[in-house]
């Protein structure tokens, strides 16, 4: 009887310890189920093309975001390439100001965008944050926390895989899962500039991001409306970055590293 008290007791206090772990942001995911979460959603990506028109006919578009997102990639910064799938799809859709990476990194990138920004060293600066998303593994981290202890050991542990598809067919309702709150957003905007870095990229060109949406915010209507619903942008988020470029001396942003005219180019040939 003094054993099996002794194992409830513990039982409990392990579940109790786990319970305060989800909460204060401890990711309960191993790598493996980023990587499943991930290749699971992109399959329920790719069988909805009315939602998320991948554009399939312009290999020479996909080839020159899939360019900046590698030379993102080659960072030192970047430790997970290898590990995870790291690919790159453009979705045809104007309308839509937005870019997304899944856990795993499966990034997706909207023709809005594109459009919607000057040159290419912001480009890669928005893909640098996402690329940080995964990363720091926001998503998994919140579903430890959202979930509950028991569903995500369950899940952690391979005993529920109907549970993990399940998330992954849900995960895009309402935007589900993917909504960032502010602290993910600042820390993919401070490994953003620290990836640029070490590419020919201006590292702060996120800034211009920044200021192409503060300046239509105000009359985006819709067009915003996605991006900012899973991508707050707080005053604190364009503190922080002008804090850190002031640390690493302000570099001077000019065509050499920021790239407008190819970019523009770019544009010019968009469908």
């Amino acid at each position: 009887m003094k054993r099996a008290h002794t194992f409830v007791c513990f039982v409990s206090m392990s579940f109790l310890a786990l319970s305060c772990i989800g909460a204060l942001g401890v990711n309960l995911f191993p790598d493996s189920k980023d990587i499943e979460l991930g290749r699971q959603i992109d399959e329920e990506i790719r069988k909805n093309p009315q939602e998320y028109p991948i554009l399939k006919d312009r290999p020479d578009i996909k080839a020159y975001v899939e360019g900046i997102g590698n030379k993102v990639l080659r960072s030192p910064a970047v430790t997970k390439k290898g590990k995870y799938a790291y690919q790159f799809e453009i979705i045809h859709d104007d309308s839509t100001v937005n870019a997304f990476c899944t856990p795993g990194g499966y990034i997706y990138v909207y023709t809005g965008l594109i459009r919607f920004l000057d040159n290419e060293a912001a480009l890669a600066g928005v893909i640098g944050h996402e690329i940080a998303h995964a990363e720091r593994r926001h998503a998994t981290r919140r579903m430890s926390s959202a979930l509950g202890v028991q569903v995500v050991l369950s899940i952690a542990l391979g005993e529920n895989p109907p549970q993990l598809s399940q998330i992954a067919g849900n995960l895009f309702g309402g935007l589900g899962l993917l909504v960032n709150s502010r602290s993910d957003e600042t820390e993919s905007d401070t490994y953003a500039i620290r990836y640029l870095q070490s590419t020919e990229y201006y590292p702060g060109a996120i800034r211009y991001f920044f200021e192409k949406v503060s300046g239509a915010s105000g009359r985006g209507g819709g067009t915003l409306q996605r991006l900012l619903s899973t991508h707050p942008l707080p005053q604190d988020r364009i503190d922080n970055v002008e804090r850190i470029m002031k640390e690493i001396g302000n570099p001077e942003a000019n065509e050499a590293n920021l790239f407008s005219k190819r970019y523009q180019e770019l544009i010019k040939t968009l469908p």
